[in-house]
């Protein structure tokens, strides 16, 4: 009787991870929106370094560079801004599929350059969610193992 309830522990702990795991996740009905971001760029961070947004989202940013010449590039989108000392540049975008994307420095700025990121995050963040609920499977697992 006891290897039954193995092969029924291990095949419903298998089972509940794959739905986590592949689920589809729900869709939020969303109309596009405007986002207007101001982003301080100073060396070497941007000011505020993750921006928000929803898919189809209007995004504008307005680029501040407070010292040198910095630029700014997001990974995935072929879009580039370059704003001088004290001089404000601006985009807009229409964001596109959910994910997360990274802002870069696109001028050399200096020294530390290479690690002037930042993030859009498009959408809400998925693989967060899923990565807790399996991780509340595992300890529901470890402590239902103990009792059987």
């Amino acid at each position: 009787m006891k290897h039954w309830k193995k092969i029924l522990f291990w095949g419903l702990a298998i089972s509940l991870g794959l739905v986590i795991s592949l689920a589809p996740m729900p869709v939020k009905a969303t109309s596009s929106n405007q986002k207007l971001f101001k982003i301080q760029a100073s060396r070497f961070a941007f000011s505020p370094a993750v921006l928000a947004v929803n898919p189809g989202d209007q995004v504008t940013i307005e680029l501040v560079s407070q010292d040198v010449v910095h630029g700014l590039s997001i990974d995935g989108y072929d879009l580039h801004l370059v704003a001088d000392p004290g001089q404000t540049a601006s985009m807009t975008f229409t964001a596109g599929q959910a994910g997360s994307y990274t802002l870069r420095c696109s001028e050399t700025c200096g020294a530390m350059h290479p690690f002037m990121v930042g993030k859009l995050q498009v959408g809400g963040n998925d693989l967060l969610w899923r990565a807790a609920g399996l991780a509340l499977l595992a300890v529901i697992a470890g402590v239902w193992w103990k009792r059987v």
